[in-house]
């Protein structure tokens, strides 16, 4: 039974202060559900409203590709400097430390790999096996312009439905095929059907020209895909360009675990995505990052 001995009587209502309720700070999120906000607010970090995405989904159409034969080995250490990790549930399950309190962007469709027709993907997880997992949301590819176009439309507006039914935010990638075209129109094309139909937020590619078109057209968040390994110091231009371009973030694979210096290339891109560091900057700390880590290892 409660204690009832010295109740006080209520006095500090504060009518002088009206009552409120802060504004999500992630773009087209405001209606959302709290559940699916507070999954959005364990990818975007709520002081820059930005994130660093890790990504190491490659395997499940790669194989083990070059920096991901090991993820216990090569992965694991750099797992405290992502703010979210992009990547497929067996990886998770059997890998990442259930100690990581960042989110978990879930690869969520598959099917064929590289020696097959990419586009020709299905849904590859249950969303009861998501929330089982406690992702923080889940990723389908989309090939717009690709052979099976309409099936993977198909399958991130099933994944959406889903998503909505449990709180589980969807990000749509917008995949580009062998021979597809990579401009801002098509790009813009891809992300406003993603958002159009139903994604929470949207992964797509940088382009020199008309990046920033692509980020006002579309009413969610844009994470740029990290694509090709680059020189580090290119990476890092590229990122800067996307962040002063309006992208909401990054979700960099390659040009960070096939860096020549993993940890430090991360800590470099955190430096340009949450404190606008100059791409200059970046790359001398990356430097002085990886100069400290071979005098650790004593190399």
């Amino acid at each position: 039974m409660a204690d009832l001995d010295n109740v006080k009587d209520t006095k500090d209502y504060h009518f002088d202060i009206p009552a409120s309720n802060q504004a999500f700070f992630v773009k087209g999120a405001g209606a959302l559900d709290w559940g699916m906000q507070n999954r959005l607010a364990r990818i975007f970090n709520p002081k820059s409203g930005r994130t660093v995405m890790l990504a190491i989904d490659h395997g499940y159409f790669l194989g083990p590709t070059s920096g991901l034969e090991r993820v216990d080995v090569n992965i694991v250490p750099l797992v405290p400097y992502a703010d979210a990790l992009m990547l497929t549930r067996g990886i998770l399950r059997a890998t990442i430390p259930p100690a990581f309190t960042g989110g978990v962007v879930m690869r969520a469709s598959g099917g064929p790999s590289i020696r097959k027709e990419l586009s020709n993907e299905l849904l590859a997880v249950d969303i009861e096996d998501a929330i089982r997992m406690n992702v923080s949301a889940m990723a389908v590819q989309v090939y717009i312009g690709g052979e099976f176009e309409t099936q993977t439309v198909n399958n991130m507006t099933r994944m959406v439905d889903m998503g909505n039914r449990y709180g589980i935010p969807t990000l749509g990638v917008t995949a580009v095929g062998k021979d597809m075209v990579r401009d801002a129109q098509y790009f813009r094309l891809a992300t406003r059907i993603c958002a159009e139909l139903g994604a929470q937020f949207v992964k797509t590619y940088y382009v020199d020209k008309g990046f920033d078109t692509v980020i006002a057209s579309c009413p969610v968040p844009i994470v740029m895909a990290g694509g090709k390994k680059l020189p580090e110091l290119e990476a890092l231009t590229m990122a800067s360009r996307a962040i002063n371009e309006g992208a909401a973030g990054v979700d960099m694979g390659r040009n960070i675990f096939q860096s020549e210096a993993p940890a430090a290339m991360i800590q470099a891109v955190q430096a340009v995505v949450h404190e606008n560091m100059k791409p200059a900057q970046a790359f001398e700390l990356f430097q002085a990052l990886k100069r400290k880590q071979a005098a650790d290892l004593g190399v």
